[in-house]
């Protein structure tokens, strides 16, 4: 996921903090657009085992299945038809596995088991909010992050692939209630406030 990264050191500390951070995240969410509870939700117990073969998707970076995989349901993801339904995206190396957040959509769960090969499995996650929703109110709030020097502060600022927006903070008992308010009750249920630690500028 993108951070928005907030050490409470010099402006340009911080874009350059920002930068690297969008570099790293930005390949793990991809996404789409609605509304409704963004909290994560318990697993719907959908899961696609791959069956077929593994060459029969395009070689990915490292050459291996999961990789392949994970490319080609960024592919579905960016195209138009899925736009409005994905959500967020995330490895399982261990278990050779992708996670897959989105909008139910049996046209995209069939997309995405079918693109699934062997050795590789696909786990579907329902949401209730997809990534324009999630960027939009990202980005809104990282512009933000100066606004309450003084009263609590904020580090980091980023959509989550589970379907919300991670604020990290010094104190979430008391940014809490004040960002849920500035953003008002609808884009609230897609924010979730969490203690983070300040991050720290590279020495050397």
């Amino acid at each position: 996921m993108k951070r928005y990264l907030w050490a409470a050191v010099a402006a340009a500390i911080v874009a350059m903090a920002v930068a690297v951070a969008l570099a790293l995240h930005g390949l793990r969410n991809l996404g789409a657009d609605s509304g409704g509870d963004a909290r994560p939700k318990a697993d719907t117990g959908t899961e696609c085992t791959g069956t077929r073969p593994v060459d029969s998707l395009p070689e990915a970076d490292d050459g291996s299945p999961l990789e392949r995989v994970v490319t080609h349901i960024d592919k579905l993801a960016h195209g138009k038809r899925y736009a409005d339904v994905f959500t967020g995206l995330a490895l399982d190396e261990d278990q050779h596995a992708a996670d897959v957040w989105r909008i139910p959509s049996a046209a995209f769960d069939d997309a995405v088991c079918g693109s699934a090969v062997k050795g590789v499995t696909v786990r579907l996650h329902d949401t209730h909010v997809g990534r324009r929703t999630l960027d939009a109110l990202a980005d809104r709030i990282g512009d933000d992050m100066r606004r309450w020097d003084g009263t609590f502060e904020m580090r980091e600022v980023g959509p989550d692939e589970r379907g919300f927006v991670h604020v990290g903070v010094d104190d979430p008992d008391k940014a809490g209630p004040i960002v849920e308010k500035a953003y008002g009750e609808q884009n609230s249920r897609y924010i979730k406030v969490e203690y983070a630690e300040q991050a720290e500028a590279a020495v050397g």
